[in-house]
């Protein structure tokens, strides 16, 4: 397995193609049209939800500190703006995170919720790819869900296996074990992940041996934009090619 890394820029100039898909999609449906991938949502709530993360991440990524910032709260509906002037709202919102991930360095220390290096280059990767997952959710809303790009996308697998499942954050913590293998097609990349009940190791291949004894294994591959939108939830594994045990793939869901 090789890892991919990526930088300030290449993370950046995703959220800057991103950004302007999820305007447009947004301002083309309906304010209360329901976001399928996300159910008892509406456009005006993806709308509020990612600006106010925006909000949020400005508020506290450049502190240059590591200790964690004041719980979050979520601002009153009643603050945000509705129909077309929430999608105005969001734009500046944008703009004013874009602005503030370009001028931050990304070795500052900076406060984040994974089990690694607190710095600020965290925010940078992290607000790439929930913009690029929400775009994807906001196209959905007009029926026009575009694949996110295949560089940005395997990086984005590697977020959910480096970050979010060490840190805990799955839907589905579970007793099961295993070796899992995740095949990026359209990348040439390849993942293996060892499950030990509440806790999951990303492997370098390396350490398989064949001899190792396992509970349980199963391979899952497609393209990396549908193994990112399988492991947040948004499409079922069984857009992939799934061989062996399917159920362990469930243990791998987050967001």
């Amino acid at each position: 397995m090789s890892r991919l890394h990526g930088s300030r820029d290449f993370w950046i100039a995703g959220l800057r193609a991103e950004g302007p898909a999820f305007r447009s999609a947004v301002a083309e449906a309906p304010p209360d049209a329901e976001i399928p991938p996300c159910p008892g949502w509406t456009v005006t709530d993806l709308v509020h939800h990612l600006g106010s993360v925006y909000r949020w991440v400005r508020g506290h990524a450049a502190r240059g500190v590591t200790t964690p910032p004041e719980s979050r709260r979520a601002p009153l509906l009643e603050d945000l703006p509705t129909g077309p002037a929430a999608v105005e709202w969001w734009q500046e919102e944008y703009r004013l995170l874009i602005e503030a991930l370009d001028a931050l360095d990304p070795e500052l220390p900076a406060w984040n919720w994974a089990p690694q290096a607190k710095k600020a280059s965290f925010w940078h990767r992290r607000m790439a790819h929930e913009t690029a997952v929400h775009r994807w959710d906001a196209q959905m809303a007009i029926g026009a869900g575009e694949p996110v790009e295949t560089k940005l996308a395997v990086d984005g697998v590697g977020e959910v296996l480096d970050t979010w499942l060490p840190a805990g954050r799955r839907q589905l913590p579970s007793p099961r074990h295993g070796v899992v293998q995740l095949v990026a097609t359209d990348a040439g990349q390849e993942w293996f992940l060892r499950l030990r009940g509440e806790g999951v190791a990303l492997l370098d291949t390396s350490t398989l041996l064949d001899s190792d004894e396992h509970h349980a294994r199963v391979y899952a591959a497609g393209t990396a934009s549908d193994l990112l939108l399988a492991l947040f939830g948004r499409v079922p594994f069984d857009v992939l090619e799934v061989t062996g045990d399917a159920t362990l793939l469930d243990c791998l869901r987050t967001g």
